[in-house]
């Protein structure tokens, strides 16, 4: 469990992170998300001691990092994977890593069979591809069988094949009854595979909750609309705060009445539909409605 009470950072008179306070629990995976500046690799440096907090405090399991007496069965991460010793081999940075905390040459082979890299185990990190050098960073991350786990775009250089290994191994790892927070600026891989999210703008909380209600509260909520009579229905349906919205195919997009009233109205009539769908937003399109105006980099958008 990772515990933060009012965490604050500070660089000179700039806010990194503004009053946190937020647990990340074990057995779900938590999505950490937020605009480029919002704060989130400040964070995460924060939970791993490497870099003090102005003010509150964050503690791991109940204690800071700096206390915790072998870190490595405690806390995994991967905050960037490129920062090994280019002349290593993979197998002995993860040898090296597994000295200091007493863990065996075992436990680094099942490893580099688990993420894929048994076959170039003895090459030289600086000729790995950026996907080879995530797997290496997080087989180094579950070195230790840590009960908590950090992970900062797990998913960076990985090819489809690889982006479904992880996230089924990030869902494995939080069934487990881990304690597994993942930052990613992929938000379809965040629908797929986060089941709570913690949303930071300007280094401020905006939103702490599952995954489905984050959702639910987007601002868009439409329903599509097939029917062979959809001339007469839309007659019927439009208002001042109803707008219609055609969409091709024969179809329509309603926003400002429910699909229930809408699937009476065209029954008490006698219009047939062919499909009757209501339209949720997705995570990106709710992200996108919640961070808007703590976006620090705006670019212009093509016309």
């Amino acid at each position: 469990m990772i515990e933060m009470t009012g965490l604050t950072k500070r660089y000179g008179d700039k806010t990194a992170v503004d009053g946190l306070t937020v647990t990340v629990r074990p057995g779900v995976v938590t999505g950490f998300l937020g605009p480029n500046g919002a704060g989130k690799s400040t964070t995460m440096r924060l939970i791993l001691g490497l870099d003090r907090p102005t003010k509150g405090s964050v503690t791991v399991n109940g204690r800071r990092y700096d206390q915790l007496p072998a870190p490595l069965h405690e806390v995994g991460a991967l905050l960037e994977a490129r920062s090994v010793h280019s002349g290593r081999s993979a197998r002995n940075h993860l040898l090296a890593l597994a000295a200091s905390h007493g863990i065996g040459a075992s436990r680094v082979d099942a490893l580099l069979e688990l993420v894929g890299l048994t076959e170039v185990a003895r090459k030289r990190v600086g000729a790995f591809s950026l996907g080879m050098g995530q797997r290496l960073g997080i087989a180094a991350a579950l070195l230790g069988d840590p009960a908590v786990l950090l992970f900062d775009e797990p998913a960076n250089g990985l090819d489809p094949e690889g982006i479904r290994w992880i996230r089924q191994l990030l869902r494995r790892l939080s069934s487990e009854g881990r304690t597994v927070f993942v930052s990613s600026h992929v938000m379809s891989e965040m629908a797929l595979t986060a089941d709570h999210l913690i949303v930071v703008g300007r280094g401020r909380l905006m939103a702490d909750m599952p995954v489905e209600e984050f959702v639910r509260r987007g601002t868009r909520h439409e329903v599509r609309v097939r029917s062979p009579r959809l001339s007469d229905l839309v007659a019927l349906v439009q208002g001042p705060d109803v707008s219609v919205r055609p969409v091709g195919d024969g179809a329509v997009e309603i926003d400002g009445m429910p699909s229930e009233a809408i699937g009476e109205l065209a029954a008490s009539h006698g219009i047939p539909l062919h499909e009757l769908a209501p339209i949720g937003a997705s995570l990106e399109e709710a992200f996108i409605d919640m961070t808007g105006d703590a976006v620090e980099y705006h670019a212009e958008v093509a016309e």
